[in-house]
């Protein structure tokens, strides 16, 4: 394995700050994951209570720690106020590839936050990491994700069908994939 993520890794782009996340963070990871339009395209259970979101939090701390994943808080820079996660989850260090995920809070969707987020995090799974390739699963229904992954230079590898079952129903997955060497830093 190439990397640890201790120390943890804080990282800057041009008009945002990534931390650690801590319990304080508890009623924004209700926000974002207790967000029902925020969810919809997110196979997952709300998460609506503080114990929920400071078990969240606990997960996402626990997976660093096992350099298994790693997630970022992502700020804007003059605040230490959560408005986004994005992260490394999959991480398949055999084969050099990740997966890549991430959540805005909807107050802040159409900013180009999230293209400017994608790429901070990218430098660091190519540079740091050193992968050779980051997936990012969706549901071809998210529309503003996937044209926020095509900014990024993310092509698309598949389209499952019917391949998860979440709440009663089958529902598809696409994959999109980003290798080192099309990658513009």
């Amino acid at each position: 394995m190439s990397y640890t993520f201790s120390p943890f890794p804080n990282l800057e782009s041009d008009r945002l700050l990534y931390r650690a996340i801590n319990e304080n963070d508890a009623n924004e990871i209700i926000a974002l994951r207790g967000n029902v339009e925020n969810m919809k395209y997110i196979p997952r259970p709300l998460v609506t209570t503080t114990e929920e979101a400071l078990a969240h939090i606990k997960m996402i701390q626990d997976k660093i720690e096992t350099n298994e994943g790693i997630n970022w808080v992502v700020t804007e820079k003059g605040s230490d106020k959560l408005i986004a996660l994005i992260g490394h989850y999959r991480i398949k260090p055999e084969h050099f590839r990740c997966e890549i995920g991430y959540m805005f809070l909807p107050g802040y969707h159409g900013k180009g936050y999230a293209t400017e987020a994608i790429k901070t995090i990218l430098k660091y799974a190519f540079n740091d990491m050193k992968m050779h390739s980051v997936e990012a699963i969706i549901d071809p229904k998210n529309t503003g994700s996937e044209r926020v992954l095509q900014k990024n230079g993310f092509v698309k590898e598949a389209h499952l069908v019917e391949n998860e079952y979440y709440d009663g129903r089958f529902i598809d997955s696409v994959i999109y994939s980003l290798l080192k060497r099309n990658f513009i830093q």
